[in-house]
């Protein structure tokens, strides 16, 4: 008979526990770790039993003179899980309160504070007892009418099903987190805040009805609701990231939501929606990841990681190093698409160089064109532009006739036959002009790069494509993406939010050739902010109309974050030396008060010239900044954050202060004017994302300020 290696796992709250203890003590932790995992039952690792422990499967483990680990080691089989790791006393205080067990409906291995005290410790004084639920008010109703079956499956306990009954209010069960498994106070939580038992269930019920032994470790740990709390490092390398960077915590332990999408065979393309903070970057990551990993991945094939913007690119270039090994990241390419069509065309004899709107040749090639504006049409300058980017560029318009066929679908402004034959040649000279510079619209280079596919001049494809951002890719850029990857199963996985479209893009994903029917998904637990965060930054697009990318609706009101938190702090001033001046002293406060870093502090500005302004009003009364730019925001480097809108997007911050929020600037007062009602709902909706966008950033700590004439979202 074979015997199977002993299985050694790291829970979460060790690693928690580790990343506080001293230097010193960690390289001491790490060396007993990397030793307990070759041979947990090596002769100089003493399992001392710890007298008074709630859970006779925990033993101490001896790290060095003063510190102690706290290891799950049961009786049967060949597990072992360190859960802790303190001084002395203290370690052996929190295995006094705690338990890890299997829960018997769901399966999970669970830690949590026990309210059984163990048959040898005194019980306490009669009519004192150890941990009492808050005692309800006689006219108080039960938060939960649930039975104890329900309760079991929903993850709680049986020590805790009648303090649970007694609960009556969203704050008592606050004052429990810490006395419940996560997922079970999770589970209550949602349950509390409005969300169906039924759903809950789905998604934190027993997944299967197999029956659990609760004797069965190894199997326990197989299971996703434990894998959000225990990992089983794969070898030496990723025992040693997850101890290098302790707190980094999505680099190891999913949600089971979220391990369902990474860690399956989808038959075709996938769609992930997400609010803010839900975790779709991290999702798609993984994903990433697995799959590269698998054993049938082909030989020299290469997945395609994608996103709009080159910051996002270069955060998940760098993150990825932290969950693949160098083999993975061979098969990865990370790149953001404008750069990926600008090197494909390049690389296929198109020399002409890709330029936006803003870029000096552009605005060069638009000026001289509008010179062909005909006289006798009363609409403003802006119609013209957006014209060109609504439907010129998406549809590839090339010729007058190609204009008179073209749908304006969506266009608040019409347009007869001749009236379109007398714009026509502003869009034609728009063309030749940027031509006689060898130069480029990102959307023309897009479908130059999809006809190089179409006639096979260049034959190269990916085995499988993940999209961040989703929301702020075009149909053709879709259409691009649909030509890269061959049509089968795990081809294309999406993740987006069209709240955070900040950039006037829609999208038809059906249009694009990516056929998702079956397998739109939804993330819906918010990690990042606070509940009242989230309940303002949601409040700005109450009652805007958003789409899923695939021409239906989406809504907000089914996500959720797990704290409350504090209310946002909003703030308006006579001027901006007020501003400046309070807007100091709040950050000294954080700094000095609530220990937080000035590194994770941003205060963020709808333009790069604000961004200026407030740098230097922070400067002037003895505050170091760092100005965030294209580059990826080093956090070694100190100094407060300042930051546009558009580039705190995809990042976090444990405090963000949202300033100048003033009239004329959110939403900013355009130089330019658009007569197109469709056009101007849309252009308040992206200001609207935009804000949302920034809010969304904060972690704990939301401030949103303006001096004179306050904003109309305010």
């Amino acid at each position: 008979m074979t015997n199977l290696a002993p299985k050694i796992a790291l829970g979460s709250d060790f690693l928690t526990a580790y990343s506080r203890i001293p230097k010193k003590q960690q390289r001491s932790v790490m060396n007993f770790v990397t030793r307990f995992r070759a041979n947990p039952r090596a002769p100089g690792i003493n399992y001392e039993v710890i007298r008074h422990a709630r859970d006779k499967n925990l033993r101490s483990v001896r790290i060095d003179q003063d510190y102690r680990g706290i290891v799950l080691s049961p009786e049967q089989g060949d597990v072992y899980v360190l859960l802790w790791v303190d001084k002395h006393d203290d370690a052996y205080d929190w295995a006094a309160r705690h338990r890890c067990e299997i829960n018997p409906r769901t399966g999970a291995l669970q830690l949590y504070e026990s309210e059984t005290l163990p048959e040898d410790q005194p019980q306490p004084a009669a009519g004192k007892p150890e941990y009492a639920a808050p005692q309800p008010q006689p006219a108080a109703n039960p938060l939960f009418n649930l039975d104890s079956e329900t309760l079991l499956s929903l993850g709680v306990p049986a020590g805790h099903l009648d303090a649970v009954q007694q609960l009556t209010s969203d704050e008592q069960l606050e004052t429990m987190e810490r006395k419940l498994p996560v997922e079970a106070f999770e589970a209550l939580y949602l349950l509390a805040a409005g969300t169906s038992l039924h759903d809950i269930l789905q998604d934190y019920g027993p997944q299967s009805s197999e029956t659990i032994d609760t004797s069965d470790y190894a199997s326990a740990l197989e299971r996703s609701h434990s894998q959000r709390q225990f990992h089983v490092p794969e070898d030496e390398q990723e025992l040693g990231r997850m101890l290098n960077a302790p707190l980094d915590k999505w680099r190891v332990f999913l949600h089971p939501t979220q391990r369902s999408l990474v860690e399956r065979d989808w038959n075709g393309p996938v769609r992930v929606l997400g609010g803010a903070g839900t975790g779709k970057t991290v999702v798609a990551m993984h994903r990433a990841r697995w799959l590269v990993s698998r054993p049938d991945w082909p030989k020299n094939a290469n997945l395609l990681f994608t996103t709009f913007t080159s910051n996002l690119a270069l955060d998940i270039r760098e993150n990825l190093k932290a969950i693949c090994t160098p083999e993975q990241l061979q098969r990865i390419e990370v790149i953001n698409l404008d750069a990926w069509v600008s090197q494909f065309v390049r690389r296929n004899g198109f020399q002409s160089r890709v330029v936006y709107s803003g870029n000096p040749l552009y605005q060069e090639s638009w000026n001289l064109a509008q010179g062909l504006r005909p006289s006798d049409l009363d609409v403003h300058a802006q119609f013209y532009e957006e014209e060109w980017q609504r439907v010129i560029l998406p549809q590839q318009v090339r010729t007058r006739q190609d204009y008179f066929l073209a749908s304006r679908t969506g266009r608040g402004v019409a347009l007869n036959r001749r009236q379109r034959a007398d714009i026509w040649p502003v869009f034609e000279e728009m063309r030749a002009q940027l031509a006689r510079r060898d130069a480029i619209t990102a959307e023309d280079a897009i479908h130059q790069a999809i006809d190089i596919l179409r006639q096979g001049q260049d034959s190269r494809q990916y085995h499988a494509i993940v999209v961040d951002e989703g929301q702020d890719f075009t149909a053709q850029a879709y259409s691009l993406l649909r030509h890269l990857a061959p049509e089968q199963p795990n081809d294309i996985f999406i993740v987006g939010d069209a709240h955070q479209r900040i950039y006037q893009r829609t999208t038809s994903l059906r249009a694009s050739g990516i056929n998702i029917t079956g397998r739109g998904r939804k993330l819906k637990i918010n990690y990042r902010t606070t509940e009242l965060i989230r309940r303002y930054a949601t409040a700005l697009l109450e009652n805007q109309p958003i789409d899923d990318l695939d021409e239906g609706s989406d809504s907000s009101h089914d996500y959720r974050s797990l704290v409350q938190g504090e209310a946002p702090v909003v703030q308006q001033f006579g001027n901006t030396q007020e501003e400046t001046g309070w807007l100091a002293h709040q950050i000294r406060e954080l700094i000095e008060q609530d220990e937080i870093q000035a590194s994770d502090i941003c205060v963020v500005a709808r333009t790069n010239y604000l961004c200026e302004q407030y740098e230097q009003a922070l400067q002037d009364q003895g505050l170091e900044t760092w100005r965030l730019s294209r580059e990826r925001d080093n956090r070694q480097h100190p100094g407060v954050r300042l930051a546009t809108m558009h580039r705190i997007k995809g990042l976090e911050f444990r405090a963000v202060f949202i300033v100048a929020v003033n009239d004329q600037v959110v939403p900013l007062k355009y130089s330019g004017h658009t007569d197109d009602p469709v056009e101007q709902r849309l252009g308040e909706l992206t200001e609207r994302a935009l804000f949302h966008v920034a809010a969304t950033r904060a972690m704990r700590h939301l401030y949103v300020s303006s001096s004179g004439k306050p904003s109309p979202f305010l």
